[in-house]
């Protein structure tokens, strides 16, 4: 069955936010302009960061919303009357929360580009009944008003900072948006499972556990197990460790020469794994070398 095709362009809203596709119109539309769009939540202005492309059904949020026009100067300056508005807006409902002894903590506000609405990001524990603390902002601002409880993980994407690493936080600069991450991923990896040295500043496991997930996964799947026998150029040995990143295998072996015992670090491709039948094929090959060799000795 055919999909039908959409000419769309990508906007994004802030720095490592998520792309949303938009109805470019008659407009063309290039990477890096500023345009005024049609959303959800009123008009936005936002960043094109996708050119115009064809993308099918599965791919868009029915219905596709409008680029209305590029941006003006004048939309420019509205743009940052709204950005120094939001901190004077904080500190009202930073007050306004405190007054009503609510167990919550504001994270951020943001204005819509048509000042239609002013939402209000916060951290909480759990429910926080805010019916009153709506009522007053709306009574000062005049306008919509729209509470949000995020996570942790928001939070830290909103606020910015600098993670263990000693960089800028990726979910802050460059992340859109936010995978699973999982301990097994920590396990997989041979990390310390101390939650304190796999957690980020947000207190949930780092994202980039998951950059290198799919590496440490096949890698795993083609790793012989540690007690395992494989084959190698020089003959059979015993794998008596692994190390995932580099690919590498600790066989330990017999040198035939004076039957000391070797240990050497080889490629996972220099080695093939040995099933029980494998090994006890070899095992009696061997065996009529040996009886010969015993039989050419001089009694």
């Amino acid at each position: 069955m055919s999909q039908d095709k959409h000419r769309v362009v990508g906007v994004r809203f802030k720095k490592a936010g998520k792309i949303y596709y938009f109805d470019p119109q008659e407009f063309e539309l290039e990477k890096g302009l500023k345009v005024i769009v049609e959303t959800a939540r009123g008009i936005e202005l936002g960043d094109v960061v996708v050119g115009i492309k064809e993308v099918s059904d599965k791919e868009i949020v029915a219905p596709l919303k409008k680029v209305i026009r590029l941006v003006t100067e004048e939309d420019l300056q509205v743009h940052e009357d709204n950005k120094s508005k939001e901190g004077e807006a904080f500190q009202v409902a930073a007050q306004k929360i405190e007054s009503h002894q609510l167990d919550m903590k504001l994270v951020d506000v943001e204005f819509t580009f048509d000042k239609n609405k002013i939402i209000f990001f916060f951290t909480a524990d759990g429910r926080v009944d805010f019916r009153d603390l709506v009522k007053d902002l709306a009574a000062v601002f005049k306008t919509r008003i729209e509470l949000r409880q995020i996570g942790v993980r928001d939070e830290a994407k909103m606020l910015g900072g600098i993670g263990p690493c000693g960089k800028s936080l990726c979910c802050a600069t460059w992340l859109g948006d936010f995978d699973p991450v999982t301990i097994k991923m920590a396990k997989e990896q041979n990390l310390s499972l101390n939650p304190t040295k796999i957690s980020g500043i947000c207190g949930r496991l780092f994202c980039c556990l998951r950059y290198e997930h799919e590496h440490y996964h096949e890698m795993i799947r083609r790793m012989p197990a540690v007690g395992s026998k494989v084959k190698t150029d020089e003959g059979i040995g015993e794998v008596i460790q692994t190390v995932i990143l580099s690919g590498k295998v600790k066989v330990k072996m017999k040198n035939p020469m004076d039957d000391v015992e070797e240990i050497k670090t080889l490629s996972i491709d220099d080695i093939r794994p040995m099933t029980k039948k494998k090994l006890k094929q070899q095992l009696n090959e061997k065996k009529p070398d040996e009886e010969a060799k015993k039989m050419d000795e001089p009694s």
